[in-house]
């Protein structure tokens, strides 16, 4: 071969080559910043982690909730602190990382938004619920009022941290009403959250305790006794709201906006929730 045929190939390959790295520098900046899921599909920008603090009674439909929405939302992943609503508000309020807050009370929402934390056009009622009494599964206690809970046979009845549960509250409202408060005051066992009260429940450790219905309903090992009368406590109503110190407020409102869809809100009510009308 002559060498100026060699020359021209050596040129051609050359050539070829440096047009190759090009097209793949080109290809590695535009794929700059973009991951994939678990279907190997690309989704552009970083994955931003949203914390939602949230009352122990929305545990399980909000799990169901997470597996749906980041499915949709390839870039966002949910976090939950499950608690106590009170505890949760003083965790907010002392400066506790949190882009929404889903509470059992509106008391802990309106103090959030009364000190600055919460925008006022920036939460609304999501939820309604119900308090029931519960009892394990194996129980042969006949109960089906609040006068009952007075029985020789009732010796413990767990109940949440009024101050800081807010089942615990509507159930003390409710024993108030009916002047059962300071009589049962020595059987009462208190609990952090209202899920630690259905634990109690379900592993014998105390003979009855209140929960929301939704609580009773994910549970296998207690059953409703009866409901506590709607009329002898405040309506329970769960308010959700966005954080004002959010530092994704863009993923905040649409993770905010997907809990009202009917997507969000048929699972809720499959849990036992109510919708406000």
């Amino acid at each position: 071969m002559k060498m100026r045929e060699k020359r021209k190939i050596g040129l051609v390959w050359l050539f070829a080559l440096m047009m190759a790295l090009a097209l793949s520098a080109c290809g590695s900046a535009s794929n700059a910043g973009n991951s994939a899921n678990a279907n190997g599909e690309e989704t552009s920008g970083p994955v931003v982690q949203l914390t939602i603090s949230a009352a122990a009674s929305l545990t399980d439909a909000l799990e169901e909730i997470k597996g749906i929405y980041e499915s949709q939302h390839t870039n966002v992943k949910l976090l939950f602190n499950f608690g106590a609503s009170g505890a949760l508000q003083t965790q907010i309020e002392e400066g506790a990382p949190a882009d929404l807050f889903l509470s059992a009370s509106p008391k802990n929402m309106k103090a959030l938004v009364d000190g600055g934390f919460i925008e006022p056009d920036k939460q609304m009622n999501l939820l309604g619920n119900e308090l029931v009494v519960v009892v394990p599964a194996d129980s042969k206690l006949t109960l089906s009022t609040l006068q009952d809970l007075q029985k020789p046979d009732v010796k413990r009845i767990a109940i949440g941290i009024p101050e800081s549960v807010p089942a615990g509250n509507y159930a003390k409202e409710a024993l108030t009403k009916e002047t059962l408060w300071d009589a049962l005051q020595p059987v009462l066992v208190q609990a952090k959250d209202v899920r630690q009260v259905l634990s109690y429940v379900e592993t014998g450790n105390v003979d009855a305790g209140f929960v929301y219905r939704t609580d009773a309903l994910s549970s296998t090992d207690s059953k409703v006794a009866f409901a506590v009368a709607p009329g002898s406590y405040a309506p329970i109503q769960y308010p959700a709201g966005i954080v004002k110190a959010t530092e994704h407020p863009e993923e905040a409102a649409g993770f905010y906006d997907f809990l009202q869809s009917k997507e969000a809100l048929d699972v809720f009510v499959k849990y036992g929730f109510s919708v406000p009308e």
